[in-house]
Order: C-alpha cells, then structure tokens, then sequence
C-alpha cells in the first residue's frame, strides 16, 4: 500500500472539513437558535481543524504501523 499524494491529503482535507463543519454549524445553531452564532463557532472550527487534519494525515503517512 502506498502513501497518499500531497495533492490526495489536500482533497481529503476539504471534503472532510465541508462535512464536519457543517455539522458543527447545524448543531450549534439547533444549540443557540441564532445563525449568526451557528456560523461563527463553523467558521472558526473549520479554520482550525482544516490545518490539524491536514498535519494528521502527512504524520499518520509516515507511521509504518499497521500497513501492508
């Protein structure tokens, strides 16, 4: 099995950050009933966590364990 591409970790950043932040906002929003607030905690989320993910991913391909 081979490591993904740069350009694959990018794609799987921002199709996972979509689908997370958007249930982050929903919740939030069901949570406060105020869009305003639902957007703002998504939008801050979804900043935060687009560069974690990404440097999880790129630490998590050079980890041998469990790899064919």
């Amino acid at each position: 099995m081979s490591a993904d591409l740069q350009k694959r970790t990018i794609a799987k950043t921002l199709t996972w950050r979509v689908t997370a932040s958007l249930t982050t906002f929903i919740i939030a929003w069901a949570l406060t009933g105020d869009l305003l607030i639902g957007v703002s905690i998504g939008s801050i989320e979804a900043i935060a966590k687009i560069f974690l993910y990404y440097f999880h991913e790129r630490i998590w391909n050079n980890i041998s364990w469990a790899k064919n």
